[in-house]
Order: C-alpha cells, then structure tokens, then sequence
C-alpha cells in the first residue's frame, strides 16, 4: 500500500464514507515483508548454526585415544582415556607431564593422530 493511498483512505473515513475492504492480495502483499524477513533470518543465521553445531557433535562423537586436542581454554594435549563425558588429557613436555580430566564438550579443535602407513 502507498503512503498517498493511506492519506486517501484517511481523507475518505473523515469525511464519512467506509474505506474498502482489503482484499486477499492486499493482504498478502502486506505480510510478504514478513515473510522474506523470516526466510532471510534463517538462511542467514538459523541454518548456518545448525550445520556447526551438528559438526561440533559429530567430532565429539568420534574423538579417539591419540588424537591431539586444543580445548576451549587453549589447553593442548593428547587424549589418553576416554570415559562416558569424561576424557583424560597428557599435555607438556617429555620430561614434564601433566594429565588433565575434561569434559568433553569443552573440546574445541582435534587434529587426528598419524596412521603408520
């Protein structure tokens, strides 16, 4: 609807007569806005999440003793015992080692170990 289309209809109740009612197109064109907004949100924002989240799962799911981890607090370590939501991590040196139990959701990156060919 145009805004010299309002101000016609406006004009036209204040002088008495009853503004037409609005037909089926009419309101479809007006909730068309709407509509692509919701569409544009989800494409955008919605879809693009679920796809990481679901990534986010599959590597939790599939994460292995000997597979290196970086996790959400910046500790790097190899996994050396998985339990249930409990992994159990090696991290510093050779000499100097140090074992951590985390939960698994605080995993944020995993680079696979080596397969000897």
């Amino acid at each position: 609807m145009s805004i010299l289309r309002v101000f016609a209809e406006g004009a036209q109740n204040v002088n008495g007569g009853e503004p037409p009612a609005p037909g089926i197109m009419e309101m479809i064109i007006s909730f068309l806005p709407m509509i692509l907004l919701v569409a544009v949100f989800y494409f955008i924002l919605i879809r693009p999440q679920r796809k990481k989240d679901k990534e986010t799962k599959q590597m939790l799911a599939n994460l292995i003793v000997g597979d290196k981890i970086t996790t959400i607090g910046g500790i790097v370590g190899t996994i050396i015992k998985i339990k249930d939501e409990k992994i159990m991590i090696e991290t510093g040196s050779k000499t100097e080692k140090t074992v951590m139990t985390l939960e698994r959701w605080a995993v944020r990156d995993v680079e696979k170990k080596e397969t000897a060919d």
